[in-house]
């Protein structure tokens, strides 16, 4: 039994016990038969489309395996690549059901925007990024620097937040695409660019493979949680993403995937606390990801966990 299998199971049994009317985006997704996801325009080991317009990723494997669980098919699924700006939109206008893209979850998306969070799948932490060439050790060392960030993000308030805090300056070149702004970091225009730590690792194996040496500086400038995001006001809706996301973080658990190999390593600070219980963490975000810092993912494993998947039953009894 694959992860998505097992999450739809874990989810199941919240559908059969929803009334024959539910909440307003419950029916609707379940009238016109498919989920609409808003995933990353392209984001390695998250959501990413091959040359083919397969997509693959964490991201695109829970929004998968909430469609089994509403359809009893992993396939019953649309994909909408959004940038940062775009995914708030796009799921407060109906555009899409659920946001399954790597999002922060904080409290003004919650009471400004009207969202409600489903739980976490990866635990992340801001960081920079820089041509190795540079020399550049710590991001201590970037005062008066360029950075390349995306507008409209955590990101960017944790930037401003930092050099200030630092007593630094530095002038930032904002980039909604995320294509493009990795071109602009590419080619010079910035002298250092600034995401999750996760993203970072990302762009480096992916985007700008190929396209010089770059390091990962050490330092995490934040606590980013991320996980799906669904509107406010459809209680049904958010159980079944919900207990989805439960279902793979105990699929995990459980070893469906099989033992995480003891040579798999990720970027992790210690308030990171990346687990094993992060669904499909070994398929997609393993070995090949090496990040800066990286230290053998058993060695995170040993902290307490941090991922406890709460069952339908636990909820029905409590």
């Amino acid at each position: 039994m694959n992860p998505r299998q097992l999450a739809a199971l874990a989810a199941l049994a919240c559908v059969a016990a929803l009334p024959a009317q539910a909440g307003q985006s419950f029916d609707a997704i379940k009238a016109k038969g498919f989920v609409q996801c808003a995933v990353n325009t392209g984001l390695a080991g998250f959501s990413f489309a091959d040359s083919s317009g397969k997509w693959t990723g964490l991201d695109v494997d829970l929004c998968k395996a909430i469609a089994a669980a509403m359809f009893g098919d992993a396939e019953k699924v649309k994909f909408t690549p959004t940038t940062a700006q775009q995914r708030f939109v796009a799921l407060q206008s109906g555009e899409v059901d659920v946001i399954t893209r790597n999002a922060t979850q904080t409290l003004l998306r919650d009471t400004s925007l009207g969202f409600n969070f489903a739980g976490i799948n990866f635990y992340d932490g801001q960081g920079f990024m820089v041509p190795t060439k540079s020399g550049i050790k710590s991001a201590k060392e970037l005062g008066g620097a360029t950075i390349c960030v995306q507008p409209g993000t955590t990101t960017e308030l944790n930037l401003a937040d930092y050099f200030r805090r630092n007593k630094m300056t530095f002038k930032p070149v904002l980039i909604e695409k995320l294509d493009e702004l990795l071109q602009a970091f590419a080619a010079g225009r910035c002298d250092s660019y600034t995401t999750d730590a996760s993203g970072l690792a990302a762009a480096r194996a992916g985007q700008l493979s190929g396209k010089g040496d770059y390091t990962i500086l050490p330092e995490r400038i934040s606590k980013e949680p991320l996980g799906p995001m669904v509107r406010h006001g459809d209680d049904q809706w958010l159980d079944l993403v919900k207990y989805v996301l439960d279902g793979m973080i105990e699929a995990e658990e459980l070893g469906v995937l099989g033992a995480v190999g003891a040579a798999a390593e990720v970027a992790v600070e210690p308030r990171m606390q990346l687990t094993s219980e992060i669904p499909l963490l070994d398929e997609y975000l393993g070995a090949r990801f090496r990040f800066a810092g990286a230290r053998l993912l058993e060695q995170v494993l040993a902290r307490p966990r941090l991922q406890s998947p709460e069952s339908c039953a636990q909820r029905r009894r409590g």
